[in-house]
């Protein structure tokens, strides 16, 4: 079951704090031979929230798709479809967003209620009200429910322990436990390879996350979006910046959505940019496709998140 589309967030009520960043994402495919057809899906414009407010945004494909359509999807994210019917052997997708955003007020840890009634109440039970934060509690094909993910959130989550306190605890094993190395797991690596192998890039330290989580019956999603891409004077370069990040956002009944980024052990604030939030990478993928023809072919990818003066 899909969960109804979501209310509007409302948009930031004042811009004390806020920053003005300048995103481009630019990709590039060059292929072999020419493509005959292709149908791509693309999630490339920033949503807007409580704490960020998408000012502009202006998507230039090239060659000029034959069909072309914008929509907002179930989860309230704005999605682009477009298709070729004819030849080509080239595409390049560049998109310019403009995107005004804040630190999120830190949570109330100490209202945070125990772990354990939280998961009784995202339950199913007939003739129990509906909680439709419950949607993300089910496993999903990148982040399944399973016993080795139950196991892993286990030390996190002792009876009676806050909600919000184990699940940052979570995030900083999962930190200190895994490498971040790019060239141990692909963009399709599902959580349970990710968890055996201890290693992996931001969308795998984010689905084995989530996996753990609703392994307990928790409810999280997959936040997919982008880092500042230079820190300012003295501060450290995050993990992820220049290019796609992923992290996870945690259901609190007295908090609402909670954010965790376990690639860099910490909780986003005013150098984070969302893009989209689905179940997993598959709801969320910045730009994929079906083509007949190509061959092989070649990609480049170009991320730049730059503060705006002003």
């Amino acid at each position: 079951m899909m969960p109804d589309a979501p209310t509007p967030q409302p948009r930031p009520a004042d811009t004390a704090g806020a920053v003005l960043y300048r995103v481009v994402h630019e990709t590039a495919y060059t292929y072999a031979t020419p493509v005959e057809l292709a149908h791509h899906l693309a999630h490339l414009c920033p949503i807007d929230t409580a704490v960020q407010e998408r000012v502009d945004h202006v998507c230039d494909i090239h060659p000029e798709p034959g069909h072309r359509r914008s929509e907002i999807d179930v989860f309230g994210n704005a999605r682009e479809f477009f298709a070729y019917y004819s030849p080509h052997d080239t595409l390049t997708v560049r998109a310019v967003s403009l995107v005004r955003v804040r630190a999120p007020e830190a949570p109330d840890w100490a209202a945070s209620p125990a772990w354990e009634p939280v998961r009784e109440q995202l339950l199913y039970r007939a003739g129990k009200p509906y909680v439709a934060e419950a949607e993300f509690t089910f496993g999903t094909h990148f982040a399944p429910v399973f016993t080795a993910a139950a196991a892993y959130a286990a030390p996190s989550f002792a009876p009676d322990r806050p909600l919000l306190k184990g699940a940052r605890d979570l995030m900083q094993r999962i930190h200190a436990d895994f490498t971040y190395n790019p060239e141990s797991t692909e963009v399709q690596t599902r959580a349970p390879q990710a968890l055996e192998l201890r290693a992996g890039v931001c969308q795998d330290y984010a689905h084995v996350m989530i996996s753990a989580l609703r392994s307990l019956g928790l409810a999280a999603r997959y936040v997919s979006g982008y880092l500042r891409s230079h820190p300012k004077p003295g501060e450290e370069q995050l993990v992820g910046a220049d290019a796609s990040h992923a992290w996870v956002s945690v259901w609190c009944p007295v908090n609402g959505w909670v954010e965790f980024d376990p690639t860099n052990n910490r909780q986003p604030a005013a150098d984070y940019v969302r893009i989209a939030i689905g179940r997993d990478f598959a709801d969320v993928s910045p730009l994929r496709g079906v083509i007949r023809g190509g061959g092989e072919h070649t990609l480049d990818v170009g991320v730049r998140v730059s503060p705006v003066a002003g």
